[in-house]
């Protein structure tokens, strides 16, 4: 992963020292993102008992019911292979599911807890329905549902996610969702894309860990990112993976953000960039660049930055750096769970794993029946 400027590193005690995060991050969340390589490894072997019935093979559409860091692998499946895919894929993140689900629709239920409860209520619906059900779990009441049920399923065993958070599961959600569509006919994922992406990860993390002080990308990103909103562009097979680095750092870092696709911001976002003038010291935007992306997006790029940087705006643009769409997109993730861990360090956050807003949340919920 480059960079398109290089500066020296500053020298910021709290990052460059292990022992300074661990103080912030008690329960291990840098071991998590450290761990990525190997959650891949892990799930992609376990996911080799895993079976469907042959029927599944004959799904006319396919549907991901999951919600906040649960649905992240259905987000980058579906960027990531909407070329290949030959029957239409969709993400629900509701308690219902589309008029269209029915006995031809494969839907697969996400939920890390296991006790989410759109993601219950969208196993009922499609259970009424009749249709093929397929379950992605740590445990939980989805995981009784499923054996009750005799559902096929893929069962997280998180011993490379210390920080037991769904979002830092990444690793086991995208791959169990991999080998499930690849087991189901759906998608053809070879055991060499697999070691292909796991080396690239593995060659990129000396050069992202703490230890790693000149050239840090990650360090560099959550510095130019220190009180500023984010806002990401991005396009095509990378849209996944940018949201995996939104949503991280949503939970992570406490920052707002959001995320812009090109050529479609082309197209509106462009002239709302004049006002409120304020905006200009507290946002920062982030451009995922890929040499694989649609040659016309590739022209675009370079343009949207220079009419964001007329605009005075910081900018900053990371280049891709895998020879696949597959590789990429863990390289992206790799970085932006790194840099959103470091923010969070710069940003003060004591303990990056605890979400307080969406934990009181539930907890009202919990209490309207």
């Amino acid at each position: 992963m480059q960079t398109s400027k290089r500066r020296k590193m500053t020298k910021t005690p709290p990052l460059d020292s292990r022992d300074a995060i661990y103080r912030l991050d008690p329960n291990h969340m840098l071991d998590s993102v450290e761990s990525l390589d190997l959650q891949i490894l892990d799930m992609w072997q376990a996911c080799e008992r895993f079976s469907v019935p042959e029927s599944y093979r004959s799904a006319k559409n396919i549907v991901v019911s999951g919600m906040g860091g649960s649905a992240l692998g259905g987000r980058v499946v579906k960027s990531l292979y909407k070329s290949e895919l030959q029957i239409p894929f969709e993400l629900i993140g509701h308690y219902v599911l589309p008029a269209y689900v029915g006995k031809d629709s494969l839907v697969i239920l996400s939920s890390y807890s296991g006790s989410t409860e759109e993601t219950l209520a969208s196993y009922q619906d499609a259970k009424n329905r009749g249709a093929m059900l397929a379950v992605i779990t740590a445990g939980g009441k989805l995981l009784e549902l499923a054996k009750q049920d005799g559902v096929p399923y893929v069962q997280i065993v998180p011993k490379h996610n210390p920080s037991n958070q769904p979002r830092m599961a990444i690793g086991y959600a995208i791959t169990g969702l991999l080998a499930m569509l690849t087991k189901a006919g759906f998608l053809n994922i070879s055991q060499q894309e697999i070691d292909s992406a796991v080396q690239l990860l593995r060659e990129r993390k000396p050069f992202l860990i703490p230890e790693s002080i000149e050239q840090n990308t990650a360090k560099l990103l959550a510095y130019a990112a220190v009180d500023k909103q984010i806002f990401f562009v991005s396009a095509e097979h990378l849209e996944g993976a940018t949201h995996v680095f939104n949503n991280q750092l949503n939970e992570n870092a406490k920052v707002i953000s959001a995320e812009y696709l090109i050529p479609e911001m082309n197209h509106h976002f462009l002239e709302s960039i004049s006002f409120p003038k304020q905006l200009r010291d507290s946002t920062f935007f982030l451009f995922i660049q890929s040499s694989l992306y649609h040659p016309r997006v590739n022209v675009r790029v370079p343009i949207t930055r220079d009419i964001v940087e007329m605009s005075t705006f910081p900018a900053e643009t990371i280049m891709a750096t895998g020879v696949t769409r597959f590789s990429q997109v863990w390289e992206v993730i790799q970085l932006g769970a790194f840099t959103n861990i470091y923010l969070a360090v710069l940003n003060g956050i004591e303990d990056p794993s605890k979400i307080p807003y969406v934990d009181f949340l539930k907890e009202k919920l919990a209490e309207v029946k």
